[in-house]
């Protein structure tokens, strides 16, 4: 331990505040054992240690001024180098560090930000943009008066001059923050522990009106430290509005992620990019009353189930609009099959592919937070801390918010038994469509095979009366009634010959009905 962190411990013992651990409760174990850390590395160090922090002679400023520039140097050939590359960089992003304020300081977006206050006995609200956040975050008005169990605070839009104050302010693990700032498309919904915090990124399922003009298509991302990567995904822009502009008459869903960090102390953090400012307002509208389960418990966890709820609602939504949609085709194509309803019936059938991708993980990720939450909580606790002392462990979900996430499970599973049973339908309809286009063609074959056959005696026996002989009685001494004399008869003898397999399935069927009709 260094000499700073010795200072800073006997700091925290002086001005009386205890470290709480953030895993195993907040006992009084844990100021003794950093009093013994102190102790032992104080007395483990050497008296050459001691004194490697005092130098006897000062250097000379030519000295700190190359030293200086060395690594101001350094650090831009690193910067430029990970900003080049991209790829095989240090995993993480601590808003600490120079290099990641020079890659990210471009990242600028006017974001809509709400911090809400609440406990079972009062409420307060407070919407701020970036550079108000950013003055809160640093000023004392920040700090949470002794009445207030949960705060909330709620970001729409990504933009690194919040992100880094947010960072520095509720110590965000890099690994999280890398996850809301490098955002793809084929990422999928997951729940990551940390030892300080729970994070949680959920990917919400909305139907987008096509005369909105706030629509944001899903494929743009944020990674400003790969302009190789942000040029592939304007490419794929490019191609996805291509196939949005070929979709026109059909259902159009976005799909875009938000991410939840869950604190001990009672603080929930939830980002969104590209949702609309008016998401959260039923959840906001909940806490502005007093009788609401969020109110009365003032649980963070029964918040962050909220969250779940409301996202899996707005995939219900999303399905029960796509069953509506297969229901018309449906109809569609039992009245009549046509190329440009069976043309919907491919985008139907392709989208609801791509969205079964994207919501089974949800399921697994409610189904993680009701069994795994303490286990993996406990899979955090380093038992060799002498803090640790056989504390029970403490999950980030409370059991009252398991309860009522068995209740989101159930949504999930309503969902994608949903979608197996629209996929379903979708695949029935196509065959369907392919088998009447496939019946509608032998049909018609069928009907010119009967006009060839029943005209074939006929050709050829006025054939053989065209042709030129001489001295044909026949012709002479007969009119052109002998023609259809010998004609009639061979169309009546030819044509049912080749009409054989008709008359027996024709047969049968007057049989069947008449046993029918005996047994009633």
């Amino acid at each position: 331990m260094s000499s700073e962190s010795v200072s800073d411990t006997h700091a925290g013992e002086r001005d009386g505040e205890v470290p709480v651990s953030p895993v195993y409760g907040n006992g009084n174990n844990g100021l003794a054992a950093l009093k013994f850390d102190a102790q032992a590395s104080l007395k483990s160090r050497s008296k050459r240690s001691l004194h490697a922090h005092h130098p006897v002679s000062e250097r000379r400023p030519i000295d700190k001024f190359r030293s200086t520039v060395n690594k101001i140097m350094a650090m831009k050939r690193s910067t430029t180098i990970l900003a080049a590359i991209g790829a095989g960089a240090e995993p993480g992003i601590d808003p600490r560090r120079a290099s990641m304020e020079m890659q990210y300081r471009t990242l600028k977006k006017d974001c809509v930000i709400e911090v809400v206050d609440y406990s079972a006995v009062s409420s307060s609200f407070l919407n701020m943009r970036n550079a108000e956040f950013v003055n809160w975050c640093a000023s004392s008005k920040s700090k949470r008066q002794p009445w207030v169990k949960v705060r909330w605070i709620n970001i729409t839009g990504v933009s690194w001059d919040v992100i880094k104050a947010l960072s520095l302010n509720h110590e965000l693990h890099p690994l999280a923050l890398e996850d809301v700032l490098h955002t793809r498309p084929d990422n999928l919904s997951k729940a990551d522990y940390f030892l300080h915090h729970l994070f949680l990124r959920v990917l919400i399922h909305d139907v987008v009106d096509e005369s909105s003009p706030t629509y944001v298509p899903e494929a743009e991302g944020l990674d400003p430290s790969a302009p190789a990567s942000n040029e592939a995904l304007r490419e794929r822009q490019i191609e996805q509005a291509k196939l949005d502009a070929l979709k026109q008459g059909t259902l159009r869903v976005s799909v875009s992620p938000m991410f939840v960090f869950l604190f001990r102390d009672g603080t929930v953090i939830t980002i969104a990019q590209h949702a609309s400012p008016d998401l959260m307002l039923p959840i906001s509208d909940r806490l502005r009353r007093a009788d609401t389960i969020l109110r009365s418990s003032a649980d963070p966890s029964m918040l962050v189930q909220s969250f779940l709820g409301l996202i899996v609602d707005k995939a219900v939504q999303v399905i029960d609009a796509y069953h509506d949609q297969i229901s018309r085709i449906e109809g569609q194509i039992l009245r009549k099959p046509k190329p440009s309803t069976v043309r919907k019936l491919h985008i139907v059938s392709g989208d609801l592919v791509l969205h079964k991708r994207t919501l089974e993980p949800i399921k697994t990720l409610v189904y993680g937070l009701r069994r795994y939450d303490t286990d993996r909580c406990a899979a955090l606790v380093d038992e060799s801390d002498p803090g640790f002392n056989g504390q029970p462990i403490v999950g980030f979900m409370s059991h009252k918010s398991k309860i009522y996430l068995a209740d989101v499970y159930d949504h999930t599973d309503y969902i994608l038994s949903t979608l197996d049973m629209i996929a379903g339908i979708g695949e029935s309809l196509t065959d369907y469509s392919f088998n009447m286009a496939s019946y509608s063609m032998n049909d018609t074959m069928r009907l010119l095979t009967m006009i060839t056959i029943i005209c074939l005696p006929l050709t050829f026996v006025s054939g053989y009366f065209g042709m030129n002989f001489d001295d044909q009685p026949w012709i002479s001494e007969h009119t052109d009634v002998l023609f259809w004399i010998i004609a009639l008869p061979a169309v009546a003898v030819i044509s049912p010959l080749f009409i054989i397999p008709d008359i027996k399935r024709m047969w049968h069927y007057i049989q069947t009905r008449k046993l029918l009709k005996a047994f009633k």
